[in-house]
């Protein structure tokens, strides 16, 4: 018998998940049951994936950098990453207004629902607010200073960090490239050894992951709001989750005419990063299985893969972008207001740079959507409109993230010569022999 593949055993794990949240919700005590002795083998899945989340991404920078033997060579891959990151995420700001000019979510919203969720849901628009208000106060170049850590120790102990452990692995890579070859070679001889072990842990850890997510799926369930608030918010789930596919669908296309991968292809390789996004809403997170199928199953070069997926899960956040603009004119669609032009190109602008400085952690992009109404003149307390069903959407633009990432490693290790054939193939039918 065929041995089933991971992420067949990652969307069954999904699917009981689920089944079993909704069946303890039927009985007293079932949520508590979950909380208790389900929900922890969940946050301890998700802990594992973080625990190396900071040793990987030095690893394989540091060694990744090194390996190009060429400052212009760093040049060029940062220049091309940078801006296919810039472009992808003004495309999917751009789609999310589109879509929901087209179908105005806002409308159905009844003054009643309206009410109830601002209500239940102020004490989170508080600390939200908060959170904006002290970023939106530290200054127009903060963003500069916190690139460059103090003490690369203590960065490293935050996972939202992750600028700055990159800044400073960029920098140590470099380093290693200008000294001469003969200092230089014990030290990349160590980081390679350290990257293959830190891989050789993401096997191990992934093959819990069907476990995991089922743990993380059945207390979301138990834990989710009432379906009546769900129901209100339906045509804003679909205009967001419209605007999602058709950004996976521009991944697919882009990756198709210029990789020349089938999007099967594509799909077969990156469905198990893309399942663990969903169930974890991180990008950090997902950030080890990303690499591991960019490289091993789509063929992107380690040197490509190792430079781009750090940055695009730090930087490159276009599901959470086409959030943030959905969800802008969604609420100001429920308040009344009617959104001119010119304020929602400037949605475009700010959507876009606080998808850049968004963390790759559940929630974040929750604190830069409260930057992008303010800059448009909407009403911060219409955040609690979205709080119900932020969750599952947090799930879905995640994935999105996960699945931009991979699609711009693709491109720029076919644009430098650097995307072969992948080391492991899921489908034969999808390598046809000569």
């Amino acid at each position: 018998m065929k041995k089933l593949a991971l992420h067949w055993k990652i969307l069954i794990g999904m699917v009981m998940g689920v089944l079993i949240g909704l069946l303890m919700t039927q009985f007293e005590g079932g949520k508590e049951i979950v909380q208790d002795w389900i929900k922890p083998f969940g946050k301890i899945f998700i802990n594992s994936l973080k625990l190396i989340a900071v040793p990987l991404i030095l690893a394989s920078l540091i060694k990744g950098v090194s390996d190009l033997k060429d400052i212009s060579k760093l040049s060029q891959m940062g220049g091309r990453t940078i801006g296919l990151y810039i472009i992808t995420t003004v495309v999917a700001v751009s789609i999310g207004l589109l879509l929901v000019n087209i179908i105005k979510p806002g409308n159905s919203i009844s003054e009643k629902t309206r009410q109830e969720l601002v209500e239940n849901y102020s004490g989170d628009t508080v600390k939200y607010k908060k959170a904006a208000a002290a970023q939106k106060e530290s200054g127009p170049l903060q963003a500069l200073v916190d690139i460059v850590p103090e003490n690369i120790i203590g960065a490293s102990s935050k996972n939202k960090n992750m600028l700055q452990v990159i800044f400073f692995a960029i920098f140590f890579g470099i380093g290693l490239i200008l000294i001469p070859e003969k200092q230089s070679k014990p030290v990349k001889d160590f980081f390679d050894g350290f990257n293959e072990v830190i891989l050789k842990m993401i096997d191990i850890i992934m093959l819990a992951a069907p476990y995991g997510v089922f743990a993380l799926l059945a207390a979301l369930v138990v834990e989710s709001p009432s379906l009546d608030l769900f129901k209100a918010l339906v045509w804003y789930a679909f205009t967001v989750i419209t605007g999602l596919l058709l950004m996976m669908s521009f991944y697919m296309l882009l990756v198709w005419v210029i990789t020349k991968k089938r999007p099967s292809t594509f799909l077969n390789g990156i469905s198990p990063a893309q399942l663990l996004a969903f169930s974890t809403s991180s990008s950090a997170a997902t950030l080890p299985v990303t690499m591991e199928r960019v490289t091993e199953h789509l063929g992107v070069d380690e040197e490509v893969s190792s430079f781009v997926l750090p940055i695009g899960a730090t930087i490159n956040m276009d599901g959470t972008s086409l959030y943030q603009a959905v969800a802008a004119v969604f609420i100001a669609q429920a308040f009344g207001m009617d959104l001119s032009l010119g304020v929602q190109l400037g949605i475009i602008v700010t959507a876009t740079l606080a998808s850049i400085g968004s963390a790759a952690v559940p929630g974040a992009g929750m604190v830069m959507l409260v930057i992008v109404l303010a800059q448009a003149g909407i009403p911060e307390a219409g955040l609690a409109l979205i709080f119900a069903i932020d969750r599952p959407l947090d799930m879905c633009r995640t994935t999105v993230n996960v699945t931009g990432d991979a699609s711009v490693s693709m491109l720029i290790a076919k644009s430098i010569g650097k995307l072969g054939e992948p080391k492991v193939k899921d489908w034969d039918d999808n390598y046809p022999k000569k």
